[in-house]
């Protein structure tokens, strides 16, 4: 039986993490959350450094990325986790209230696998945040190895 997977948002939005956070508890699922507030925090988080050093093997079911973030964003921290082979099958999601073009483009060319637009309304951010966390909580396996 495998373990219930942490669902990792990297949020520095302290209003947006919490609403994010309330949307995926409200979804009741059971995954626990972790918060971290940059990119670097969230790599540390990933490659178990710092605070994070003695935290469990298994990966995230999910990251929840924002892209303007202090000290890294989060297309950084996308390349950084495709470019290496621990942790590249991690599926995630960009939350971004960025509607440029190039931010989008530039997220799919590293191999984002969802994109979300923050909304204004705090409503459709809570409803699309929570769909969001039942899908990835649920589809909790890696995807199969490629040659």
């Amino acid at each position: 039986m495998s373990t219930i997977r942490t669902i990792l948002l990297a949020e520095d939005n302290a209003a947006d993490a919490e609403m994010a956070i309330d949307a995926l508890r409200e979804a009741n699922l059971a995954n626990p959350i972790v918060h971290v507030e940059d990119g670097v925090e969230a790599m540390e988080y990933l490659l178990r450094k710092g605070a994070y050093a003695n935290r469990t093997d298994e990966e995230p079911a999910v990251l929840l990325l924002d892209i303007k973030m202090p000290r890294m964003d989060g297309l950084e921290v996308l390349q950084r986790i495709r470019a290496d082979d621990k942790l590249r099958r991690i599926p995630v999601v960009i939350l971004s209230s960025s509607r440029e073009e190039s931010d989008l483009a530039r997220s799919w060319d590293l191999g984002v696998n969802a994109y979300v637009v923050k909304p204004v309304d705090v409503g459709q951010f809570f409803g699309a945040v929570k769909t969001l966390g039942k899908f990835w909580a649920v589809i909790n396996e890696a995807p199969g190895g490629e040659g």
